[in-house]
């Protein structure tokens, strides 16, 4: 997870060294340093499915999240609908989690993601058999609570509704992470001595910080998430940099400054952003301008 024992390789030259550092950080982190070669898409769009499905075989297909801005293979914004997708290339992309659910038996909350290249095709990398960080965005378009279902399947019960689920509006989720960005993104951990979280309609805040807190050393760096819908792309844009402006975490470093920097740039209000988005914006944003 988070890009360990990945490398990208762009010569013959470099292949050696980078498989030898990529299996021993795999090995470090999972326990296998066994490693698989893949065709690199750049420039990519990072991509995923929602998808429930029942012991009956029900499966139920809720829509994809656009997650392409990232920082070490890590997601910081996610959204849906994906700028990125028309409406069949949204049924291609469902259809095949539909199909792979079917063939597998599946049973469970999951997520399929695949890498968008620039041609608008879309590759596999893995499922994700677990409930994602970046649900939210999906319940708010589809108004179906993701956790709920998942013990409904888990206890049994058959999904109320199968194929796609019903979307409307846009959602937004901005993580709020505990790191520094000026400093390459390292932990900062420390206590929380103010948190004011924003609020009003179409506003959600999933956290466990108060004033107080302590954010230890030891553990994920994220301390808040900050969801917003609304009916369209550019309204909820908009609710989401006032969401953002009206947060208030005192006390430590947060990724809450470079986040209004990335959506309020060029490349994320018009959609045509990917996965090196963030590379790209060092140098040209206050929060990732380093002296």
């Amino acid at each position: 997870g988070g890009g360990k024992g990945m490398r990208m390789v762009s010569t013959e030259e470099e292949l050696e060294g980078a498989f030898a550092s990529a299996g021993a950080e795999a090995e470090a982190a999972f326990g296998d340093g066994s490693l698989y070669l893949e065709k690199a898409v750049t420039p990519a769009r990072h991509v995923e499915i929602q998808v429930l499905c029942d012991a009956e075989g029900g499966i139920l297909t809720l829509g994809e999240r656009e997650c392409s801005i990232q920082r070490r293979h890590q997601k910081l914004v996610e959204e849906s609908p994906s700028p990125a997708l028309d409406a069949d290339a949204r049924e291609e992309m469902e259809s095949a989690v539909e199909r792979a659910c079917a063939a597998i038996g599946y049973r469970n909350a999951g997520t399929f993601e695949f890498l968008l290249g620039p041609d608008g095709g879309f590759h596999f990398i893995e499922v994700n058999c677990r409930l994602q960080v970046e649900h939210p965005v999906s319940e708010l378009v589809t108004g179906i609570d993701v956790v709920r279902e998942q013990l409904r399947i888990a206890a049994g019960e058959r999904l109320d509704l199968t194929g796609r689920a019903p979307r409307r509006g846009h959602a937004i989720e901005i993580r709020i992470n505990a790191e520094d960005p000026a400093r390459g993104f390292a932990p900062a951990p420390g206590t929380v001595t103010h948190f004011g979280p924003p609020l009003g309609a179409g506003v959600r805040v999933d956290t466990a910080i108060r004033s107080g807190s302590e954010i230890p050393p030891y553990y994920d760096s994220m301390i808040a998430k900050v969801i917003v819908w609304d009916e369209t792309r550019p309204a909820a844009l908009a609710r989401a940099l006032r969401a953002l402006s009206e947060l208030e975490v005192e006390g430590i470093p947060t990724t809450r400054e470079l986040a209004l920097d990335v959506l309020a740039s060029p490349e994320f209000r018009s959609g045509e952003y990917s996965t090196s988005t963030l590379d790209d914006l060092e140098g040209r944003v206050p929060s990732l301008s380093f002296s």
